[in-house]
């Protein structure tokens, strides 16, 4: 918001992808309000049920799971939406939800709007920012009822794996904790033309866990408000409630577009996640001229990437605030992402080249290029 009222910044705050709503969503959208009379009325609270029917074919694709999509399919308005209905519908006052360290700032906020207890589950950075798998069991108590997972994650860039996810899982069984997955980023791996593993293939674990897929990011519909959840059958009446009582439907319009985009095979896709490879070198390559400024972890996933700060600083607001104000460079301090975050920044590499290359520019004159 700071960055956004002064001039001439460039930002890698933000996880706005740069690309535009494909081609064939929006045309659809276009056929759709031009043909379709009811395309700017509300849908039915859990979503259209030919969207619904078309998540539950991708999700049985991608997972090998049947859900059946009138009791376990529900459309949401972004990820963000879903995970408060279900934080709404799971917690009670002081109730536990443990979250990565660092993790996705906004699932600490809706945690604690719900009257809840974040528990921060510390990432080990000397190796990559892994998972403490070892350190899980000993966060839990009678209080805990979720665990929130984002894999790969933001704001590290790590992908978890399929090793360390599968003794989550067991651990969660065992403690009777809800898994709540929210996945932005899968499609966006940088280890190989796999996708990372996903937890929701565990069909024994099915009956305590959601999985939230959002349209933002691999189909460019960040501003669409579009997602969904495939959740347990037993959680669908209550998240029914919140969910109509917040907000009575996701957008009908949106929903139209999302079909669209599981419609037409997506091939836009690739061409993104090559293109965000491509600035991951680029912003990699830039991060290694300075040395005296950054030590950092190369992301395997997403499109941010988690530096230490190694120059002189007080903390990371003050370092970041330094950046914009004085060097032109909006980037987030790591405190946003929880305690170990403190002493880092989140950049973005979703942004285009010319905006990377500008903040680089910016930031090697004012603190000079190493080597």
């Amino acid at each position: 918001m700071r960055a956004s009222a002064l001039d001439d910044v460039a930002s890698l705050a933000w996880g706005l992808p740069s690309f535009r709503t494909p081609e064939p969503v929006r045309q659809a959208v276009t056929d759709a309000l031009a043909s379709d009379p009811d395309a700017g009325k509300y849908a039915l609270p859990n979503g259209l049920p030919e969207l619904r029917e078309k998540v539950a074919e991708q999700h049985f694709a991608e997972t090998g799971v049947e859900v059946d999509p009138d009791q376990q399919v529900f459309i949401t308005a972004g990820n963000m939406q879903g995970m408060s209905s279900l934080l709404r519908v799971t917690l009670e006052p002081g109730d536990e939800v443990i979250v990565t360290d660092p993790g996705f700032a906004s699932h600490v906020q809706q945690i604690r709007l719900c009257g809840g207890v974040p528990v921060f589950w510390s990432l080990d950075e000397s190796h990559g920012w892994c998972l403490d798998v070892d350190a899980l069991a000993g966060l839990m108590n009678e209080r805990t009822k979720a665990l929130v997972l984002v894999s790969p994650s933001n704001p590290t860039g790590t992908v978890f794996t399929e090793s360390e996810l599968k003794r989550v899982g067991e651990i969660a069984r065992a403690n009777q904790v809800l898994l709540f997955l929210d996945d932005p980023y899968s499609r966006f791996s940088y280890l190989d033309d796999s996708r990372p593993y996903n937890l929701a293939t565990e069909a024994d674990l099915a009956d305590q866990l959601a999985y939230l897929f959002t349209f933002s990011k691999c189909h460019a519909m960040s501003g669409w408000r579009l997602g969904y959840m495939i959740i347990p059958d037993w959680l669908r009446a209550q998240v029914l409630k919140v969910h109509d009582a917040n907000m009575i439907c996701a957008p009908r319009i949106s929903q139209l577009a999302g079909l669209a985009a599981l419609s037409e095979g997506a091939p836009h896709i690739a061409e993104f996640r090559n293109k965000l490879m491509q600035r991951r070198s680029l912003i990699c390559e830039r991060l290694d001229r300075l040395p005296q400024l950054f030590e950092y972890v190369k992301p395997q996933g997403a499109y941010y990437v988690f530096p230490r700060i190694v120059a002189p600083h007080n903390d990371s607001v003050d370092f970041s605030m330094r950046l914009l104000e004085q060097v032109g460079v909006a980037v987030t301090p790591g405190s946003a992402f929880g305690p170990g975050g403190e002493h880092h920044i989140r950049v973005a590499f979703c942004a285009d080249e010319d905006t990377i290359n500008v903040a680089f520019d910016r930031l090697e004159a004012a603190y000079g290029v190493s080597g």
